[in-house]
């Protein structure tokens, strides 16, 4: 059985992955030699257990392993991986991202005064995409008119593919986006401003500043897990809304339901699909021996519809309690920026759904999924609804 579906970005790979549960929970693909594991004990597991799955990029070039990441939180393991989160920590306390909350408020309301009397207008290129990328930018101090080239190379790293391998592309993404903010970091070093680069510049670790590469890292994550997270986690959130009748009805009426209705949609259309690890010593998942030194990637968007966690996975259902999804990681790589994406879905879907009324897709619209096996997002969202 092949791992991947024949279209490796359909917007329903989720068949693909009850199969591979089924049949191979714990599949090796001879092809590039990586691990996959699709069940949700599995998956978290493997996301949990550092000191058995590295999260540590293989090889020594750093054009090959990805250089802007090589020393970045979801490439670091403990104890090093603590030192450097604490960093950040407190740019995203619940406090930190509360106080964020009128300007992401105020930026919503301003995208969507420029669409709502139309009637008409793609949901991503609108609000979705430019929202989170202005958030995150602002919060880095990034100047307005680099926002696109932003959206454009986050675009390019998440489309790699699974094993880290990069193209002629990638590299060039990786040199462009390396000089931009080696050229920031110094600017900040002799012109320190309110933002999260200068505080990082500022900040030390036993005494230690943190290493160029070290920002370097920081500026790359923060910039790609800012923007495609939560641009993703919005369109995916308006696609499940839109599907099921009656789910934006009862969401108008009953509005308290809308943060548990996010954490279906992160459960249900995980915003990241896939994430990569590498085994320290000789293991067994799923009764499968694994060797060390073994790429091995974790289907969270499988892990989230695993039959023998969640009762009628294949089902959206906002009325679904507790739900334990992994979508945004587990253990010490718990995503940071959780708290952050969930404020700005939660204000930017409020928003669409009192002020579009009559919200629906374009009758006979095509969706196309981002072509990436690590995330799952449109790239487009054609919707309509009533004007006043």
């Amino acid at each position: 059985m092949d791992f991947v579906p024949a279209n490796e970005y359909s917007l329903d790979p989720f068949p693909h992955y009850a199969r591979l549960r089924e049949a191979s929970p714990v599949f090796h693909d001879e092809q590039t030699g990586s691990w996959h594991v699709f069940r949700y004990d599995d998956v978290q597991r493997v996301l949990s257990e550092h000191a058995r799955f590295s999260s540590r990029l293989g090889g020594d070039d750093p054009s090959e392993t990805g250089q802007l990441f090589a020393s970045s939180l979801i490439t670091t393991d403990p104890p090093r991986h603590r030192q450097l989160r604490s960093l950040v920590t407190q740019a995203f306390t619940p406090r930190a991202v509360d106080a964020l909350a009128p300007r992401i408020s105020q930026l919503t309301k301003e995208l969507l005064d420029g669409i709502a009397s139309r009637g008409t207008a793609d949901l991503i290129q609108e609000l979705a995409y430019p929202l989170p990328v202005i958030v995150i930018s602002e919060l880095m101090g990034i100047p307005a008119h680099d926002r696109d080239l932003f959206k454009e190379w986050s675009d390019v790293i998440v489309s790699q593919t699974r094993t880290g391998a990069t193209n002629e592309n990638h590299h060039l993404t990786n040199k462009e986006m390396t000089g931009y903010f080696l050229d920031l970091i110094e600017q900040r070093r002799h012109r320190p401003g309110h933002d999260l680069i200068s505080n990082l510049l500022a900040a030390e670790i036993d005494g230690q500043k943190l290493s160029v590469a070290e920002l370097l890292g920081f500026c790359a994550l923060l910039l790609v897990a800012g923007n495609e997270t939560t641009t993703n986690l919005i369109g995916n959130a308006v696609l499940c809304f839109t599907e099921v009748p009656g789910t934006i009805e009862r969401l108008l009426t009953e509005p308290s339901l809308l943060p548990q209705a996010i954490e279906e949609v992160l459960r249900f259309r995980s915003p990241v699909q896939s994430m990569y690890r590498v085994t320290v010593a000789d293991t067994t998942l799923g009764e499968v021996q694994i060797p060390a030194g073994a790429p091995l990637v974790a289907w969270i968007g499988s892990a989230n519809r695993d039959e023998r966690q969640f009762q009628r996975p294949t089902q959206f259902d906002i009325d679904r309690n507790q739900i334990r999804h992994l979508a945004f990681g587990h253990g010490v790589h718990f995503c940071l920026g959780a708290p952050l994406a969930k404020l700005e879905a939660k204000i930017a879907l409020e928003a669409i759904l009192s002020r579009l009324p009559g919200l629906m897709l374009e009758p006979g619209a095509r969706l196309e999924r981002m072509e990436s096996t690590i995330v799952y997002g449109l790239k487009n969202l054609p919707a309509r609804w009533q004007t006043a």
